[in-house]
């Protein structure tokens, strides 16, 4: 069948659609009712279906001959370690884990909260709670202990999963006071914290609170899959709520695993035979559906990476996993590419590495300027694809579906929407925008399976942050506009269009005309208030190694780029370069933060923010330039 034919039947009859791909997974019980739309927004899929998201990740490939199969590789260039476990001994570990948290009180429904590095026990830690039926909670791991404790507080977890330490390239992240500090906030009293020692960094550990891993595994038994209804949570996964109060996005089971499985071949063209990377952390949603879900319940073998785009110990470090594990395609953030990019903008530590099994890249996160993708086309010579998803679907909303039909790309967007998700561009006075009309985004109710159904013990929360601005829509927040082909252009958050003198303008769009600058290697547009405009837009550069033009030159070729390509409207008349951009570890740029800074509003210190000194050299520069006076 066509994308188009696909495509269609998912919007005109998603029951029939997603029914006949529920035969793809395995059921304790197969459901008879497929979609249940009586309380909408609260949709729910496949309601009397049982099933276990460990099963279908991990025993369903044993049951089908493939228990030799490698289901994990770990590469850590950080500590040296590289490991290989096989379905059989993935099983084993995450079945004996299970035992472990049985031993320790956990039951069917227990919330259990990972705070772990990229280490193999992390994924087995997942999969045990999905095996007892517990629903974990993963948080980054170094994340700052006020937000490990709103956490604990808001799951009521029984248990907490840690490590020792985590590594960053020239340092050690020390969890341990980390997590006495969370202990000491959180209102919420653990009965117990499991700490996995690493190699010459163990620490000691306070019964009879704590417990080592290797401990936790002394009495523990191998545990059996247990039959979870569909619609029963596999995790609470939190992102950072406008309110300070963290929403925690879940997940239902039985949606989870048909919806993921299915986007393996028809999105990113897996198969079973196939090794698949995903660049990211097990602490966001990428590392949840892509490092573990996904791929497992694919029965492909996914690699889990303890490491970065540069610095262990190169820039070629990304050519050197691909090439020593014959890695298929790889789903990375845009920013990794733009550091790789930074720092080896000629592609010298390429040319080192035989790439011959690559065939795409996948880019998502945040907005993928052409410049990077005509950049990594160039050099990997492979199709490079942007695609857009976000924490509360778990997977693409648009992408060029590469298993079903390769589609043409339009540098700046991220192609047409997925099967499923029937998108819409919504104009401020509520119109349905015609094509390449600006608006908000929003993607017409039911969602499809395996995206949130709600927030955790948040219903009215849900309701009203998610589905009430658009009715029988719900609201991304992102805004941009479709094209007359049906391709989805995402040119910022809604809250990143600016309003220079009555003009709607996306950051966006500034920001992919700064990105064509020869010397550009990042950049960030934000808005500052203006008295006489409302807001003026101002452009942040970072540059790449080796330029040999001056600051100064670089910012006027900026400015007049974009007076050039946007027009005089955009009122751009300040570029300034800086060191650094600040950012969340996972690579998105804290926009919103600077121009709290710049227009010296109060700002609460970003939790995921990856340096916090990077603040204050924006501050200096902003002073430098007469911005903030």
């Amino acid at each position: 069948m066509s994308f188009k034919d696909i495509y269609e039947k998912s919007i005109k009859n998603p029951e029939e659609f997603w029914k006949s791909l529920s035969d793809d997974i395995f059921w304790f019980k197969k459901p008879t009712k497929i979609l249940n739309s009586s309380k909408s927004p609260f949709y729910k899929w496949y309601e009397d279906g049982k099933t276990n998201t460990c099963y279908n990740a991990v025993d369903l490939h044993i049951d089908n001959g493939l228990g030799d199969k490698t289901a994990l590789i770990y590469d850590s260039p950080i500590t040296g370690n590289k490991s290989k476990l096989t379905f059989n001994e993935l099983r084993k570990r995450v079945s004996k884990f299970a035992g472990a948290l049985k031993n320790q009180g956990v039951e069917k429904g227990d919330r259990v909260v990972i705070y772990m590095p990229m280490v193999p026990e992390a994924v087995i830690a997942m999969l045990a709670c999905g095996r007892i039926g517990a629903i974990h909670s993963v948080v980054f791991g170094g994340f700052a202990s006020n937000e490990l404790a709103s956490r604990i507080d808001d799951s009521k977890a029984k248990i907490l999963v840690t490590a020792s330490c985590g590594f960053e390239p020239g340092r050690i992240v020390e969890y341990r006071p980390l997590v006495d500090g969370a202990l000491k906030l959180a209102k919420h009293k653990l009965q117990k914290v499991i700490f996995y020692q690493r190699k010459g960094n163990e620490i000691k550990l306070n019964s009879p609170l704590e417990i080592s891993w290797d401990e936790s595994l002394a009495n523990a038994k191998d545990t059996d899959c247990v039959e979870m209804n569909s619609n029963d949570y596999a995790y609470i996964l939190y992102t950072s709520g406008t309110t300070g109060i963290p929403k925690g996005i879940v997940r239902d089971i039985g949606g989870h695993i048909v919806a993921l499985k299915w986007t393996m071949k028809n999105i990113y063209n897996i198969n079973q035979e196939d090794i698949w990377w995903s660049a990211s952390d097990i602490g966001w949603i990428v590392g949840h559906s892509y490092i573990v879900y996904a791929p497992l319940f694919k029965g492909c073998t996914t690699l889990l990476f303890e490491g970065k785009p540069v610095g262990t110990p190169d820039a070629g470090v990304f050519w050197r996993v691909i090439s020593e594990y014959k890695i298929k395609s790889l789903f990375t953030a845009p920013t990794a590419f733009r550091a790789i990019k930074k720092e080896d903008p000629d592609g010298k530590f390429f040319s080192k590495y035989d790439l011959s099994s690559f065939k795409s890249l996948f880019l998502a996160g945040e907005r993928a300027d052409p410049d990077t993708i005509k950049w990594a086309e160039n050099l990997l010579k492979v199709p490079v694809i942007d695609h857009w998803w976000q924490t509360e679907t778990s997977w693409a909303i648009s992408s060029n579906c590469t298993g079903i039909e390769m589609m043409k790309t339009k540098y700046g967007s991220a192609c047409k929407a997925v099967p499923g998700y029937d998108v819409k561009i919504i104009k401020p006075d509520q119109t349905i925008a015609k094509p390449n009309e600006m608006g908000d985004i929003v993607v017409k109710l039911p969602l499809p399976p395996g995206t949130f159904p709600t927030l955790w013990n948040a219903d009215k929360r849900y309701k009203d942050n998610y589905m009430s601005n658009y009715k029988g829509y719900y609201q991304t927040y992102d805004a941009g506009h479709i094209d007359e082909d049906g391709y989805i252009w995402i040119m910022s958050r809604t809250d990143d269009i600016i309003n220079v003198a009555g003009h709607r303008l996306s950051t966006g769009a500034i920001e992919e005309v700064l990105s064509e600058h020869k010397s550009v290697a990042e950049c960030a547009v934000i808005g500052i208030a203006d008295k006489l405009k409302g807001q003026l837009p101002i452009g942040l550069l970072t540059l790449k190694a080796g330029v040999d033009q001056d600051n100064e030159t670089i910012s006027k070729e900026c400015i007049k780029m974009v007076r050039d390509k946007i027009g005089p409207v955009a009122a751009f008349k300040i570029a300034i370069v800086v060191k650094r951009l600040p950012k969340t570890r996972s690579g998105k740029i804290l926009r919103g933060t600077v121009r709290k800074i710049a227009d010296k509003e109060e700002y609460k210190m970003p939790a995921t923010i990856d340096d916090p000194k990077i603040l204050d050299e924006i501050k200096d520069d902003l002073i430098k330039n007469n911005i903030l006076k």
